[in-house]
């Protein structure tokens, strides 16, 4: 197994700049995400780890060998796609063993390592069905047993989720997080859904526009996001515009101060704070932030309540509380000051 090295690579489509010197390292072993919005670049980056798509600029590694220029089929690695790209006309068996029939390998090999694969994925007893047979999660599992089977350098996953339902896409996401700690093998994950990543990650790198936004855990991202854009797509996110007027001090458009406990470098012109993170009061608090507005929505969500407050000045507030604490406390149309510790904000630029 090797680890993979993206230096500032750089995909252009005329003067559309797709990916834009993207560079990461991707740990031996370690599960990584590629998180963003449609558009991004996530498959793209993908795409040229995998050998589909060539860099305009930088270097793709594994480990210590360059594989910038080398062929998709010189550089062992498994992918399983989006539709999962079972083919049809063979049974769960030979799809299994389509990719070392075509590396050359021997009748021997090949039938342990497809009954090593389908005890693996615990398809034994489908072993002769065909594709079109199989549930959703079952064709998953086989496209997942397919990649596995060469014995690749890089596992390579392209929103392997995205047709399942909501049930089945929870347990398919920990079977494949389960199997690929199971084979230690460096994989990359691409989706666009913020709560997948988070799920079975390792670390997660967020991309925007083509760009690396931020690369981290999934605490990281969530408790110390590195841009608003970050911010406002890992979660829900209270942001509130300003400008920092002294050390520990933020001051928002209307004048009013708020204290925050430690900020990084840079021009910072945004104050996120998560709503779990914020509380409701009938009175201005002695110490801490507070902000007073009125409340326009109150929405049960289970286990949650969220609150949707609006300020004089127009700023929408989000407040979540736990259920039992908050039955009819607060109705539509009160008052209330929204109260957070400035040690529980984020500055960002």
């Amino acid at each position: 197994m090797a680890g993979v090295t993206l230096s500032k690579i750089t995909k252009t489509y005329g003067e559309v700049r797709a990916v834009d010197a993207v560079s990461l390292h991707i740990r031996n072993g370690e599960l990584l995400a590629l998180l963003g919005p449609s558009g991004c670049g996530k498959t793209t980056t993908l795409r040229m780890i995998a050998g589909f798509v060539t860099p305009t600029e930088g270097q793709i590694r594994f480990g210590e060998q360059e594989v910038t220029y080398v062929p998709v089929h010189q550089r062992h690695v498994g992918m399983v796609f989006q539709g999962y790209a079972l083919f049809p006309h063979l049974s769960v068996e030979k799809n299994i063993a389509f990719g070392l029939r075509v590396q050359g390998w021997d009748t021997a090999r090949k039938e342990k390592k497809v009954a090593d694969m389908l005890r693996w994925v615990q398809l034994e007893a489908m072993a002769e069905r065909m594709p079109r047979a199989l549930s959703g999660g079952q064709q998953q599992r086989v496209a997942l047993a397919r990649a596995m089977a060469i014995e690749p350098a890089v596992l390579l996953l392209d929103e392997p989720f995205s047709a399942l339902d909501a049930k089945l896409r929870t347990q398919m996401r920990s079977e494949i997080r389960e199997l690929q700690k199971e084979a230690a093998i460096t994989s990359v994950f691409v989706t666009h859904d913020q709560e997948e990543a988070m799920a079975i990650a390792d670390r997660i790198g967020v991309m925007n526009q083509g760009r690396l936004e931020q690369l981290g855990s999934a605490e990281d991202l969530y408790q110390r996001p590195a841009s608003r854009f970050v911010a406002t797509f890992i979660g829900k996110c209270n942001l509130l515009e300003g400008r920092v007027a002294a050390e520990g001090r933020f001051e928002l458009q209307n004048g009013q101060a708020c204290g925050f406990a430690t900020a990084p470098a840079g021009e910072l012109r945004a104050m996120c704070f998560r709503p779990e993170h914020a509380r409701l009061e009938h009175s201005s608090p002695t110490s801490g932030n507070a902000l007073k507005a009125t409340v326009r929505t109150v929405t049960y969500l289970g286990a949650q309540t969220e609150y949707e407050l609006r300020t004089a000045a127009d700023e929408r507030l989000l407040v979540s509380v736990a259920s039992d604490a908050a039955r009819h406390a607060v109705q539509v149309g009160d008052e209330r000051y929204v109260c957070w510790d400035p040690a529980q904000c984020v500055l960002v630029a």
